[in-house]
C-alpha cells in the first residue's frame, strides 16, 4: 500500500486553515472535472482530489491523519502504525469518502472501519454517540483495573484551524476484556439539544504489545526458549505467565515449534482462553574449545542429516 499525501493533492500546506482546503479544492475539481477536462489522467486526478478534500474538509479526519506526521512521502510503502488512532475521540459522523465514489486501500486502512456505528439518527435531540481506541495492557484483561485516560477530540478554532480539545476519563476495565470490544461510557458522547439527553461514549479495546506474549482472541501465546539438551531429555522450566511463573514439565524429544497448552490460563472467561508455550530452540554459540569439541561430539554421536531427517 502506497502513502498519499492528501496536502501535496490539493496544494496546501499543512498550516491550511479549512476555507484554504475549500478553495483549493473547488479551483482544482473546476480543472481536472472529466467532463470538461482535456487532461488524460483527469478522471484519476479528480478521483484522488475527492478523497483527499473528503479527510482535510473534516476536522476529525484531518486530525487523525496528521496524526501520521509529515515524514511520510507520497508513493512510500506505508502500513498504519499499531494503534496509530489510539486516544482519539470520533463523533457517529460516517467517515466514506463522499456519494458514489470508491476509496483506496490506503483511506480505508485509515477510516475504513469507521462507518458511523453507535448513531442514534431516529432519536433527533439525543446526543451523538462517539468512539475512540484505547490501549490497556494484557495484565489488566486478566485482573480488572481502574485506569484514568485522555482522549483528543477534534474540533475548529475560531481561526477555521483543526485543534484537539483533551478530556480525561476514569474507567473501569472488567476482568477478561478481549481486544475489539467496546465499553460503553453512557451520557459521555455528545451533547443533547433541547434538554434531551447526551450521546454514549463506546471504547473500543486495543492491547498495549507485550515483549513476551501474543494474543490471539481470549488465547495467548509465548515463545519459550529452550537449550537443546533440555528439549531433547525433558526438563522441568520455570516459564512467565501473565499471572506469574509456572513451573513447566517439558517432554523428552520436544521439536522447535511444539506447543504446550496450559488450559485456562489464557484471559478469564466463560470458558476462559488458554495459554500455549511454544517451544524455540536456541544454540549455544561455540566460541570455546570445549564447546567446539562438544559439538563435535554430538555430531560422531548422531551423525544426523537434519536436511533429510536421517542418520548418515
Amino acid at each position: 500500500m502506497k502513502f498519499k499525501d492528501y496536502y501535496e493533492i490539493l496544494g496546501v500546506p499543512r498550516s491550511a486553515t479549512q476555507d484554504d482546503v475549500k478553495r483549493a479544492y473547488r479551483k482544482l475539481a473546476r480543472k481536472y472535472h472529466p467532463d470538461v477536462s482535456k487532461v488524460a489522467d483527469a478522471e484519476i486526478r479528480f478521483k484522488e482530489l475527492g478523497e483527499a478534500y473528503a479527510v482535510l474538509k473534516d476536522p476529525e479526519k484531518r486530525a487523525a491523519y496528521d496524526q501520521m506526521g509529515s515524514e511520510w512521502k507520497t508513493g512510500q510503502d506505508f502500513q498504519p502504525p499499531p494503534g496509530w488512532d489510539a486516544g482519539f475521540e470520533f463523533s457517529g459522523r460516517d467517515f466514506a469518502t463522499g456519494p458514489g465514489s470508491e476509496p483506496s486501500d490506503f483511506f480505508e486502512a485509515l477510516f475504513g472501519r469507521r462507518t458511523g456505528a453507535g448513531q442514534r439518527a431516529h432519536m433527533r435531540a439525543h446526543g451523538q454517540d462517539h468512539h475512540a481506541k484505547v490501549m490497556i495492557d494484557l495484565a489488566d484483561a486478566y485482573s480488572g483495573a481502574q485506569r484514568a485516560i485522555s482522549l483528543r477530540m477534534p474540533v475548529l478554532d475560531a481561526q477555521g484551524n483543526v485543534t484537539l480539545q483533551e478530556r480525561k476519563l476514569d474507567v473501569s476495565i472488567p476482568k477478561g476484556i478481549r481486544a475489539g470490544q467496546h465499553l460503553r461510557l453512557a451520557g459521555q458522547g455528545g451533547p443533547g439539544t433541547g434538554g434531551g439527553a447526551a450521546g454514549d461514549l463506546y471504547l473500543e479495546i486495543a492491547f498495549n504489545p507485550h515483549p513476551q506474549f501474543r494474543v490471539d482472541g481470549r488465547d495467548v501465546y509465548l515463545d519459550l526458549p529452550l537449550a537443546p539438551w533440555e528439549a531433547a531429555l525433558g526438563a522441568s522450566i520455570a516459564a512467565p505467565t501473565p499471572e506469574g511463573t509456572v513451573q513447566l514439565t517439558i517432554p523428552p524429544n520436544s521439536a522447535a515449534g511444539r506447543q504446550l497448552r496450559l488450559k485456562g490460563r489464557g484471559i478469564p472467561g466463560t470458558p476462559p482462553g488458554d495459554l500455549y508455550v511454544v517451544l524455540k530452540l536456541v544454540l549455544p554459540p561455540a566460541e570455546t574449545e570445549s564447546a567446539r569439541e562438544a559439538y563435535r561430539a554430538m555430531a560422531r554421536a548422531f551423525a544426523f542429516n537434519p536436511r533429510t531427517k536421517q542418520k548418515g
